[in-house]
C-alpha cells in the first residue's frame, strides 16, 4: 500500500473519531494506529461496547467486569476484547475469502456465501477464555495485560464446523496441525511480520466443536470481534479462535507461528517456584482450560441491608461439563451446593444460582467453587507460572451487611 493511500485510510479513522469527540483533532498526523481517544477509552465508546474496562489501546484490549456478565448468553456489547495487532481497517464481507491450503487434496478458497451454501450453518453458544484472564492476582506478577475475571464470555456463533470443511477439501495422512491467519497486521506496521498465527492438532479440528463463524448473537460479527468471519475454539485459549480469518494451512508438524513458540501460551510441565527462570524446553502448549467459575451477583462491594441474599454465576471448564458449584461465605468452613443449569450446548457454560442467609452484620466474603465431570475442582491457588496464564483460583466477592 503506498503512501497517499495509507494517509487516506487513516484520514477517514481520524474524522470518525473526530465526528464522536465533536471536535477537530489538530495533531491527527501523529497519531499512531490502533489509537483509541483516551476521553473514550475507558467508556468504550467508540467499539460500541458497553462499560469495558480498557487494558490496552495497542494492541486494543478490554474486559468486562463480572457482574455485566450475568447474562445466560453475554451480549455483543459486553464480550471482551483481546487484539494482537491492528485491526483492518476496511472489510467488505461480499468479497472476503477464506484460502484452505497445505497437506489438502484440493486447495480451496472460499467466500463467505460459499460457506453459507455448501456446508451446514450452525449456531452454539460457545465460551471463549483468553489464557491470561485472572493474570493480575499473580504473585509476583507476570508480564501481559493484567486481566482480572472479565476476559471470558459466551455467546452465540453462527457458521459452519471447521471439520466439514476439511472433510470437503480431504486432508493428508501425514497432516498433524492447523495454521490460522488473519488480516490484522503487525503493530510495527512491518507487512512481513504476523501479529499471531496459532493453530490447534488435527485432533481438535476434527471433532466437530470448531466453528468458522460469521455471526455472533444473530447478527454480522463485531468489528473488534473479528468481522467478517472468525474461528471459535471452545474449551481451548482464545487465542486459538482467530480473528479477521483469511486462511488455514494444514501442517505436517506442531504450527511454528508467531505467539506459538518460546513461552507464549505455554506453561511449565511441573510446578515451579513464584519467578523462577525456565528454559523453553520446559514448557508445553496450553490446550484445555481448566475449570472455573464467575460469580455475577452481587456485584463486589456491595452493601445489603437485609441478610438474605441471592448468589448466581457461570461455570465452565474446557470440553468437560461442571457437575456441582459449591459456595461458602464463612471462609471455606462450611458449604452450600447451589442450583446448576444444564449447558445449553456442549461448550457453553452452565449457570448456578443460590439463596443464602447471612447469619449476622458484618463483612462476608461469598466464595464459589466448580468440579467438573473429571473431578476436578477449583483450588485455593495455583502454581505460578512466568507468563500469568489458567488462574481458576475460586472466585470471590466481599459483601456487607449492615
Amino acid at each position: 500500500m503506498n503512501t497517499r493511500r495509507r494517509e487516506l485510510l487513516k484520514g477517514t479513522g481520524i474524522a470518525i473519531s473526530a465526528a464522536a469527540l465533536g471536535t477537530s483533532i489538530p495533531f491527527w498526523r501523529n497519531i499512531p494506529s490502533g489509537w483509541i481517544p483516551a476521553a473514550h477509552a475507558e467508556s468504550g465508546a467508540l467499539m460500541n461496547k458497553e462499560g469495558l474496562r480498557l487494558l490496552s489501546d495497542r494492541p486494543v484490549c478490554a474486559e468486562t467486569q463480572a457482574h455485566m456478565l450475568d447474562d445466560a448468553v453475554t451480549p455483543t456489547c459486553r464480550h471482551f476484547i483481546r487484539n494482537n495487532g491492528t485491526p483492518p481497517r476496511q472489510v467488505d464481507p461480499r468479497s472476503w475469502t477464506l484460502a484452505i491450503d497445505g497437506l489438502v487434496k484440493t486447495p480451496r478458497s472460499f467466500s463467505i456465501a460459499q460457506l453459507r451454501s455448501e456446508f451446514e450453518v450452525v449456531r452454539q453458544a460457545l465460551v471463549i477464555e483468553c489464557a491470561g484472564n485472572g493474570r493480575a492476582q499473580f504473585e509476583p506478577p507476570t508480564r501481559g495485560n493484567q486481566w482480572t475475571y472479565g476476559a471470558v464470555a459466551c455467546s452465540r456463533w453462527t457458521g459452519i464446523r471447521l471439520s466439514d470443511m476439511l472433510r470437503s477439501v480431504g486432508i493428508g495422512s501425514q497432516a498433524v496441525y492447523t495454521a490460522h491467519y488473519g488480516s490484522d497486521t503487525h503493530l510495527s506496521g512491518d507487512p512481513a511480520r504476523h501479529p499471531i498465527s496459532r493453530g490447534i492438532p488435527i485432533s481438535k479440528a476434527m471433532d466437530g466443536s470448531v466453528l468458522i463463524a460469521f455471526e455472533q448473537n444473530d447478527a454480522p460479527l463485531h468489528p473488534m470481534q473479528g468481522a467478517p468471519l472468525r474461528l471459535v475454539v471452545p474449551g481451548w485459549p482464545g487465542s486459538c479462535s482467530h480473528k479477521w480469518l483469511t486462511r488455514i494451512w494444514v501442517r505436517d508438524q506442531t504450527h511454528d507461528g508467531a505467539k506459538m513458540t518460546g513461552e507464549s501460551y505455554r506453561i511449565p510441565k511441573y510446578p515451579v517456584a513464584p519467578g523462577q527462570k525456565l528454559e523453553d524446553e520446559e514448557l508445553q502448549i496450553i490446550e484445555r482450560m481448566p475449570v472455573k467459575s464467575l460469580i455475577t451477583h452481587p456485584s463486589n462491594g456491595v452493601d445489603f441491608e437485609a441478610r438474605d441474599i441471592q448468589v448466581r454465576g457461570h461455570a465452565w471448564s474446557g470440553e468437560r461439563s461442571i457437575e456441582r458449584v459449591d459456595l461458602s461465605y464463612d471462609f471455606g468452613v462450611t458449604w452450600h451446593r447451589a442450583n446448576l443449569r444444564d449447558p445449553e450446548n456442549p461448550g457453553a457454560w452452565q449457570g448456578f444460582q443460590r439463596d443464602l442467609r447471612l447469619p449476622s452484620q458484618g463483612y462476608y466474603e461469598i466464595w464459589a467453587c466448580a468440579t467438573d465431570s473429571a473431578g476436578e475442582m477449583q483450588p485455593h491457588a495455583i502454581s505460578w507460572n512466568q507468563k500469568g496464564y489458567l488462574n481458576n483460583s475460586m472466585h470471590r466477592v466481599a459483601v456487607r451487611v449492615a
